[in-house]
């Protein structure tokens, strides 16, 4: 098969690639705490073509000698942009916003197959749930998964009047009667090296076999922003996923004319006679 159609379409699976992820940002501009991904691209360098050395005409030359020869371009990696997306007041006492783009609410949920499994979000609209043992509540995300405290999940007393969730993440609870109860402080991770997270949905895990201290670590108290009655949006810009679309359209096209073009050129050479 002639070289060009080679490259032309192995780079055209690739960039269907980056259109599915481009598409799934903008299907999630609407997410809580969604962060985008960034698709990112490297040549196919596979084969080492070598002349004979001519050491007169080589000198002063930088890059090796020979002729390197593709086979397109692939995707290298898939990475995840920590950029703060805008805060939304909703003036809602569950709802909380992180002021900082590097922090992550820890959520404890069930996996498929019945183990406990954690999981990272930005995610911060949360609900009270039954279940918290001895008739208290239980803060849960929109799924159903506990949020996690500094003494495990969060319970709330039932007869509650008011919560309040302080800066810093500690949350006091007004009763009824007017007595003032502490639910102790949420527990928040600083993530050090975000692209080893795991996309689960629009939550993080830990992949299997990598270690939790290379990828997160508890936050420093002193460094906690947060901020109640207010959500962080998506961070997707969609007038940049639109044109991204547009060059990669227009990609597509370039490597499939590419492929015809060739096609035409061997069906002239089958021609001759």
């Amino acid at each position: 098969m002639n070289t060009s159609m080679i490259n032309a379409s192995v780079t055209m699976g690739q960039l269907q690639q980056k259109l599915d992820t481009t598409a799934n940002n903008m299907a999630n501009s609407n997410t809580n705490g969604f962060k985008r991904r960034n698709v990112q691209f490297s040549d196919l360098l596979f084969q080492q073509i070598n002349n004979k050395f001519d050491s007169k005409n080589e000198v002063g030359r930088l890059t090796p000698v020979g002729i390197r020869a593709g086979s397109g371009a692939r995707v290298s990696s898939t990475a995840v942009s920590l950029e703060m997306g805008a805060i939304k007041t909703t003036e809602r006492p569950l709802d909380i916003a992180l002021l900082s783009p590097e922090l992550f609410f820890q959520v404890q949920k069930k996996d498929t197959d019945g183990k406990t499994v954690m999981e990272y979000t930005r995610d911060g609209a949360f609900y009270l749930k039954p279940g918290g043992g001895k008739g208290d509540l239980e803060l849960v995300t929109s799924d159903g998964s506990a949020v996690m405290g500094d003494k495990g999940p969060i319970r709330i007393p039932a007869g509650y009047k008011e919560i309040s969730i302080g800066q810093n993440g500690n949350i006091s609870v007004t009763l009824s009667n007017g007595r003032i109860v502490n639910s102790g402080r949420m527990a928040l991770v600083d993530v050090v090296h975000p692209q080893l997270l795991k996309a689960v949905g629009h939550n993080f895990r830990i992949p299997a076999g990598v270690n939790e201290n290379q990828v997160v670590r508890a936050a420093n108290p002193a460094s906690v922003n947060m901020q109640q009655g207010a959500l962080e949006m998506s961070n997707v810009n969609t007038g940049n996923e639109m044109t991204d679309i547009i060059n990669m359209q227009r990609s597509y096209q370039f490597n499939a004319r590419t492929i015809t073009m060739a096609d035409q050129m061997m069906g002239l050479v089958n021609g001759i006679r």
